[in-house]
């Protein structure tokens, strides 16, 4: 991660400069002003082995705090598999950045992450959970309390926490709740009924208009709804998305994982 190529340049406030002026003239009114520009050189100097130091202790760390100014954003290279954009106003922490792990934490602000990589290299842990990367791009937008929202473009991201998963394709979205975790993924070309049904966790609304597409959602909504109206939801899907004879309508709805997850692949060709 080349970030010292990648940090703003940094400048003396003008109250700096004022104050060596000042205490020249005091000093020496004669000399104050060929001398003044002696020091303005010296301190602008120092000003830049400042900025030049802090670069080089994150390239030599490798690990450590980053906050942006509310004016200006960086670009971090992770490794030789992709880049994360930082957002102005954004702070987070770089916890590993190695070839085998490279981990980010958000603690608030805005980050966009395009990696190509294998899956599970690339991860940004949050107060409400971890978005792991499963070779993507993606936005993700946090606050200091764990509330965000998180936006992917390209390939997949997995937002866990404490064992429950929100797998979020390409051109869907899930909000991220404080100490919850993601809410249910919605594709954003969904009605803004159905993503504010999302939301609220109206199931009933869900079911009915859904489209072909939705299935992603009402795959999700199988594990998270009462057992009582789990086969409302999967009898849903098999209108929509014909399920093989070979997926067991009885283990999905008894939550097997091995065949929730034959499900998610063959609804997958359809999100």
């Amino acid at each position: 991660m080349n970030i010292r190529d990648h940090l703003p340049l940094l400048e003396a406030p003008e109250s700096v400069w004022e104050a060596i002026e000042a205490g020249l003239r005091e000093n020496n009114p004669r000399a104050a002003r060929p001398r003044a520009w002696v020091f303005i050189f010296a301190a602008a100097a120092a000003v830049v082995l400042l900025v030049a130091g802090g670069e080089w202790w994150f390239a030599a760390r490798r690990t450590g705090w980053i906050e942006t100014a509310a004016s200006a954003g960086i670009t971090l290279r992770i490794g030789d598999i992709g880049s994360v954009d930082v957002r102005p106003g954004t702070r987070l922490r770089v916890i590993a950045d190695r070839a085998d792990q490279h981990r980010l934490q958000l603690v608030r602000g805005s980050i966009h992450a395009k990696i190509s990589a294998p899956p599970r290299l690339f991860q940004v842990e949050t107060r409400s959970g971890t978005a792991v990367d499963l070779g993507c791009e993606y936005s993700m937008t946090m606050d200091e309390d764990g509330s965000g929202i998180l936006h992917v473009s390209a390939g997949w991201v997995d937002f866990e926490r404490d064992g429950l998963e929100s797998l979020v394709p390409a051109g869907a979205m899930c909000r991220i709740r404080p100490g919850k975790g993601a809410d249910i993924p919605y594709f954003e070309d969904a009605s803004v009924e159905f993503g504010h049904a999302v939301e609220r966790g109206d199931i009933e609304f869900l079911i009915r208009n859904a489209r072909v597409r939705d299935t992603l959602t009402l795959w999700h909504l199988l594990s998270r709804v009462p057992a009582n109206s789990r086969a409302r939801v999967y009898d849903r899907i098999a209108a929509l998305a014909p399920i093989p004879p070979a997926i067991s309508g009885d283990r999905v709805l008894s939550l097997d994982p091995e065949a929730l997850q034959r499900l998610r692949e063959e609804l997958a060709w359809k999100w």
